[in-house]
């Protein structure tokens, strides 16, 4: 059963010279499913995100298409409907999102504490201090950091302990949806992979689904249950992980796989740095799918 459903999605940057960013995207995200998108960067994969999440600025226009959510309880709604405190209150609580560069996000003449109450108090109303600071606790410990550190401002806290508060603050009123646009960019591998165990964790633990955005191909092989490729603003394939790394269709999919160098093997068996992106747009027009 899908939670999220894209359907002919397409999105222009007018100026004086309209760039169309998103050409007709259809996607559906399975409950409980990691969807990963992946392509280089400029190819739209942010502003899909964003207008998924309705948080588009002009000049960009969604110029056709519509995005709707199914909820647990078992209605739909069109997000292209909402708007002022039906948006907000929706926004926040059924799809969250992690920002690129989130760890640098937080206030810092805040403490943690503040921020995470923040939502509660904004979205939760009815819960007093003390319940709110209670589920904070709660919120922190979730995502493997010591509940004393809400008394920290964000400097105190490393890179990785500050992406991690990010994404308690996402899942602070369990959304269905969890959107995270290049969330382990800027940390190093060892503290990538902290992050990206405590990501298939706690999805398996509270089951909202995840559409997983980055540049990084290898690393959405190793987590996603399926892959949309993306490219000049097209989905030009779109498959579970197993087939698209070991059965690519499209040949910037396969380009893409292979401007990654292998740990094994002879040197020079993988594209120099730029080659990728020198695939002809015609080949990429053609939308490649499962079945």
């Amino acid at each position: 059963m899908s939670v999220l459903s894209i359907e002919n999605l397409s999105i222009d940057y007018r100026a004086e010279t309209t760039v169309h960013a998103v050409r007709e995207v259809s996607l559906t995200l399975e409950r409980g499913e990691i969807l990963g998108l992946a392509g280089e960067s400029g190819c739209g994969k942010s502003t899909l995100a964003y207008a998924i999440t309705r948080l588009l600025k002009p000049p960009a226009t969604i110029t056709g298409g519509r995005v709707v959510f199914s909820s647990r309880e078992g209605y739909d709604i069109d997000l292209s409907s909402l708007a002022g405190d039906d948006l907000r209150a929706f926004r926040w609580d059924k799809i969250a999102m992690v920002f690129q560069g989130a760890m640098n996000s937080l206030n810092p003449v805040l403490r943690i504490s503040e921020q995470l109450e923040d939502v509660f108090i904004t979205h939760r109303p009815e819960l007093s201090k003390a319940e709110r600071r209670s589920r904070c606790g709660e919120l922190l410990e979730l995502v493997g950091v010591d509940r004393n550190r809400l008394r920290a401002y964000p400097h105190e806290l490393s890179g990785g302990m500050r992406q991690r508060v990010m994404i308690a603050m996402a899942l602070a009123l369990d959304p269905q949806v969890l959107i995270m646009d290049e969330p382990t960019t800027a940390l190093d591998v060892v503290v990538q992979r902290e992050i990206l165990r405590e990501i298939t964790r706690l999805r398996s633990e509270l089951g909202f689904a995840v559409i997983f955005i980055t540049h990084d191909l290898p690393l959405l092989l190793e987590i996603s249950d399926r892959i949309a490729v993306m490219r000049a603003g097209l989905i030009v394939e779109l498959d579970d992980a197993l087939t698209l790394y070991t059965k690519p269709k499209h040949p910037y999919t396969k380009r893409l796989l292979s401007s990654f160098p292998s740990l094994t093997g002879e040197r020079g068996g993988f594209i120099r740095t730029g080659e990728v992106a020198d695939v002809a747009l015609d080949e990429t027009d053609q939308t490649v799918e499962a079945g």
